[in-house]
C-alpha cells in the first residue's frame, strides 16, 4: 500500500463539494440518528471529519501516512457510491 501525495488535494476538493457535505449530513442521521438537517456540514466541518476519520492532524499527512491514505480512499469510494445512488 503506497501513500499518495494527491490525497491531500483530493480531500480539499471533497470538502468543498456540496454533495459531500450533504452526504455527511445524511450519514449523521442514518448512522447516528443525529438531528442534522441538510446543509448543516460546512467545508470546515467536512475537513475536521476527514481528519478525525483518518486519524491525522493535517491533510498533508494523507500523502505520507499509508493507513490514513487507505482510510481516505474508503471514504472517497463510499461517497462516490452514495452519490451514484442518489443522483436525481
Amino acid at each position: 500500500m503506497v501513500a499518495d501525495a494527491n490525497h491531500a488535494q483530493a480531500a480539499g476538493v471533497l470538502c468543498r463539494d456540496p454533495a459531500f457535505r450533504l452526504y455527511l449530513d445524511r450519514r449523521a442521521r442514518a448512522k447516528f440518528g443525529a438531528d442534522v438537517p441538510d446543509g448543516t456540514h460546512t467545508e470546515q466541518d467536512a475537513g475536521d471529519w476527514i481528519r478525525k476519520a483518518c486519524g491525522i492532524q493535517s491533510r498533508a499527512e494523507l500523502g505520507t501516512n499509508k493507513q490514513a491514505g487507505a482510510t481516505f480512499r474508503l471514504i472517497q469510494n463510499r461517497f462516490h457510491r452514495w452519490r451514484a445512488r442518489n443522483q436525481a
